[in-house]
C-alpha cells in the first residue's frame, strides 16, 4: 500500500463539477492499493501517515504530525501509484489490486483515519477526479508498507 502525502495549505477534489472533499491546512493523501495489501497494511500505513512529523513547531522544525498541527486529511484513490514504470514507455498496472479489493481497502483506510479522530474528506473511488492543492513548502513524501 502506497501513500503519496503532500502538506497543504488547501486541497480539494471535484467530480463532474461537484466538490466532494475540501480541506484547509493538512495532508492530501494519494492512496494506491497493491496486490497482496491487507487491512493490517492499511492500519499500519494510516498510523504512519497520521503520525508523520512534517508540520513545523514553534521553532520552525518539522516536529508535529497533522493532528498536532490542527490539520485535516483529504484521501484520494490513485491506482497509478501502483504502476510498474521500469520498462518501456507505457506503465503496467498489473501490480495494482483488483478494483473491488482496492475499493474495500481504500474505504478501510479512510475509516482508520476517521477512527483516530482526524477530520477526513474523500474523493470518489474510480471516478475521473480533478484534484487541486496548494502544496505548503512544497513538502511531499512517499510512504509505503
Amino acid at each position: 500500500m502506497i501513500a503519496l502525502i503532500q502538506r497543504t495549505r488547501s486541497a480539494s477534489v471535484t467530480v463532474d463539477g461537484e466538490t466532494l472533499g475540501k480541506i484547509a491546512s493538512g495532508l492530501l493523501i494519494l492512496l494506491g492499493v497493491e496486490k497482496g495489501d491487507s487491512e493490517q497494511k492499511a492500519e499500519r500505513l494510516c498510523e504512519r501517515v497520521l503520525g508523520y512529523r512534517i508540520f513545523s513547531d514553534e521553532n520552525e522544525k518539522m516536529n508535529l504530525n497533522v493532528q498536532q498541527a490542527g490539520g485535516s486529511v483529504l484521501v484520494v484513490s490513485q491506482f497509478t501509484l501502483a504502476a510498474d514504470t521500469q520498462k518501456g514507455m507505457r506503465p503496467s498496472f498489473s501490480g495494482g489490486a483488483e478494483p473491488t479489493e482496492a475499493e474495500r481497502l481504500y474505504n478501510y483506510f479512510v475509516a482508520c483515519c476517521r477512527q483516530r479522530g482526524i477530520g477526513t474528506e474523500t474523493g470518489r473511488f474510480a471516478a475521473d477526479m480533478q484534484v487541486a492543492l496548494v502544496n505548503d513548502g512544497p513538502v511531499t513524501f512517499w510512504l509505503q508498507v
